[in-house]
This record gives C-alpha cells, sequence and structure tokens, in this order.
C-alpha cells in the first residue's frame, strides 16, 4: 500500500506542477497583453485557483478576474486572452467586458495511468493538465516556420491580444501631485480662493508617457514563413497607439494606416493590397537610409524605440547598412534587432547585413516564437535589460571577417 500511495503522491505533484506551469504560462500572455500582473497579484491567483475547483475552466477564469485585473482597461485584454489561451465553448463570443464567463465545462485530463486509484468521495481532486492550455504552452516555444494551419490560427488568436509599449520617459507636461515639486499657480490661486488665508502647498510631478515605436518588418523571400505573424505583432502593436510599422524588402512602405484596422484578417488583407514587394529582395541599406531621409531625420525616430524584424541577409552593400545603422543610433534612444534565425543551433551573426549592423544595436534578440516576440515586448517596454550585444558575439564577427 506505502508504493501505491507514493506513487499517487507522485501523480499529485505531477499534476500540481503542470497545473501550475499552464497558469504561468497564462499570466505571461496576459503581461504580454498589457496586464500588469505583479508577483503580489500572481501569487493571489495561484491561491484563489487552489481554493476553488481548478478543473472548472469558470473557476479559474474567475479566479483570474478577482486577482489579476487592476483596472478597467485590464478586462477586455483578460477576455481576450483567456479565450486565446484556454478556448471558448462553442463559436467566440463578442460580449463586454463586463459579461460572464461562458458556461463552466471542465478542462479535459489526460487519461489516468493504469493502476491508478479511483479518488475517495470526500478527497479532492487534484489540479488537472489542461489539454488545450498545455498545447498553447508549448507553442509559445514552437518555431512560427513549422506550425500547421490550426496551430497558426491558435497563434493568431494570441497575437491578437499583444500590447507593445515604449520605455516610458517624463515629459513636459506636468500633473497635480501629492509629492513633487510646488505648483505655485495652483498654490497661488488656492490662496486668493482662501481670501488670503494660509493653505497647503500644492505639488506637481512630470508626466511619464511611452516612447514612440517604430517597427520595421522585412518582408522579402527569406523572411516569408514569418512575416504574417510579425506583421500580426505590428497590427496589435499599432492598436496599442504610438506606434508606427513600415515594411522593407525591395520597396519602403509605411503600413501604419492599413494595421489600424480593429479586425486583425481586414488589417492583414488592406496591408497585403498596399505592399508591392511581397516575397522579393531585401535591400536593407538603401531602405534604412530612405526612412532616415524621409522620416527619421525628421523626428520619427528621434528619442524613439526602433525594432528591426528582420534575418539580416542584405542584397546590397553592406557598408552602406553599417553606415545608416550607425546614423540610426545616434538618434534613436534605443535600437533592437529581432531575427527569427537567431534561436537555430549554431547560429552566428556572420551574415553581411547582419554583421554590418550588429555593433550598432543595443539589444539582439530572437523573433521566431510566440514567448521569443512576448520577451521582445518586455525588452521594447525596458523590463529585460539582459539582451545587450554581448563583446563575444562581436568578437566573433571580427574573427569571421578576418577569416
Amino acid at each position: 500500500m506505502s508504493g501505491v500511495t507514493g506513487t499517487d503522491d507522485t501523480a499529485r505533484r505531477d499534476g500540481l506542477a503542470r497545473a501550475d506551469a499552464v497558469l504561468l504560462g497564462f499570466v505571461r500572455a496576459l503581461r504580454a497583453a498589457g496586464v500588469e500582473a505583479s508577483t503580489e497579484r500572481v501569487y493571489a491567483f495561484l491561491r484563489a485557483v487552489d481554493v476553488l475547483r481548478p478543473e472548472l475552466r469558470g473557476d479559474v477564469y474567475w479566479a483570474g478576474r478577482a486577482t489579476l485585473c487592476g483596472g478597467h482597461d485590464d478586462l477586455e485584454r483578460y477576455e481576450r486572452v483567456f479565450a486565446a489561451y484556454f478556448g471558448t465553448a462553442g463559436e467566440p463570443s463578442r460580449r463586454p467586458a463586463v459579461a460572464a464567463p461562458p458556461p463552466r465545462l471542465r478542462l479535459v485530463l489526460r487519461d489516468a495511468p493504469p493502476g491508478a486509484r479511483a479518488p475517495a468521495d470526500d478527497e479532492r481532486p487534484g489540479p488537472p493538465t489542461a489539454t488545450l492550455a498545455s498545447s498553447v504552452e508549448v507553442l509559445r516555444h514552437r518555431d512560427v516556420a513549422g506550425l500547421d494551419a490550426a496551430e497558426r490560427a491558435q497563434l493568431n488568436r494570441l497575437l491578437a491580444a499583444f500590447a507593445l509599449h515604449g520605455q516610458t520617459r517624463r515629459s513636459a507636461r506636468r500633473r497635480p501631485a501629492r509629492r513633487g515639486d510646488v505648483d505655485p499657480r495652483r498654490t497661488v490661486r488656492e490662496l486668493l480662493r482662501r481670501g488670503g488665508e494660509p493653505a497647503r502647498l500644492l505639488r506637481h510631478a512630470r508626466v511619464e508617457r511611452p516612447r514612440r515605436v517604430v517597427l520595421l518588418v522585412d518582408v522579402s523571400g527569406s523572411m516569408a514563413p514569418y512575416a504574417d505573424a510579425l506583421l500580426r505583432f505590428s497590427h496589435a502593436a499599432v492598436r496599442g497607439g504610438r506606434t508606427e510599422v513600415f515594411t522593407i524588402g525591395t520597396r519602403l512602405t509605411r503600413v501604419t494606416r492599413e494595421l489600424s484596422h480593429r479586425d486583425p484578417d481586414l488589417a492583414m488583407a488592406a496591408l497585403a493590397a498596399a505592399v508591392p514587394d511581397w516575397r522579393g529582395g531585401t535591400r536593407l541599406g538603401e531602405l534604412l537610409r530612405e526612412f532616415l531621409n524621409r522620416w527619421g531625420q525628421r523626428g520619427m525616430a528621434r528619442g524613439a524605440v526602433v525594432v528591426l524584424l528582420s534575418d539580416g541577409w542584405e542584397r546590397g552593400d553592406p557598408e552602406l547598412l553599417g553606415a545608416q545603422m550607425r546614423r540610426l543610433h545616434g538618434l534613436a534612444h534605443r535600437v533592437i534587432w529581432a531575427n527569427p534565425r537567431k534561436a537555430r543551433p549554431g547560429y552566428a551573426p556572420v551574415a553581411a547585413g547582419m554583421a554590418a549592423a550588429l555593433p550598432y544595436v543595443d539589444a539582439f534578440v530572437a523573433g521566431h516564437s510566440l514567448a521569443a516576440l512576448e520577451r521582445l515586448a518586455a525588452v521594447v517596454r525596458g523590463a529585460d535589460a539582459a539582451v545587450a550585444v554581448s563583446p563575444t558575439e562581436i568578437t566573433g564577427l571580427e574573427g569571421a571577417d578576418r577569416a
């Protein structure tokens, strides 16, 4: 009997670990969608799910909504992420965020191993392994190029819930605050309103606002397996505000207006009609120069977070790309390069274009999967600074050039 009990305890611990991994993956998706789920909120969420019935989809829904959402703006994001992560019962609904969740349907459990005992009547079932949610957690780390049609549809639902905000900065505008510098105008007006009687000092503080984000998305032939996912990621970024999107291939095309459609499919259809150089060649240096001369130098890139989503293949002159990257690095607050090929085993940034651009890149990240795009969003937000280009990579490039 002791052996059976030990096996049951081990299975229960494994079930708890798998369920926690699923729930934490859901929290990561929420954060990528812009929900500020702090560590305290995540801990409260896990405790609430444990107290309720984790095998019921509705209990997981209400536990997360009560603990992870900090304001009304989070409710719509929570609805979208929950529906994409755990699925919906039947056709997805377009109900407002204040509506009730779908009916309480039990999550699908894996088959029990042979010989496992049935739980007693008074024994509470352990946390289940949600098949759909677990598949989403696996999907987060899958390379986009290897997904089938069903997995791409699921990925598109998760990408639609993304949010992308630049690193915050203090603007020149001020707002009333409890702490900060004394606001002389408001303080004097308060004195006059009181007839000259002493009044407390009123204060103000600088307003913080996110920096502008500029996305340059490579739609050349070598980026064809990733272009759709990256553009859907860009669509979600445009919906978040203060984001400009350009496609680069053989031409430079500004597609911010096309991506402003609320519906992702309508936005992609409008973008397909506007971009003339799908799956063509790549002229990164010339197009980056065109961007800087036409938009960047005039202010779009000044103080902005500029993200290049490309594999770095360059048909033109690599020295031109290096010179334009130097210009861009002097204008932008931060330059980030997301390369879908970076995550492949044995990858080294020795392609001519990538090698020329890398010395002027502040952060070099992967862009091949949903998890990589989540990390990219964190880097743009300034929450992950551990992805700077290392001296080892630069040294490796120099060695490759000498060879």
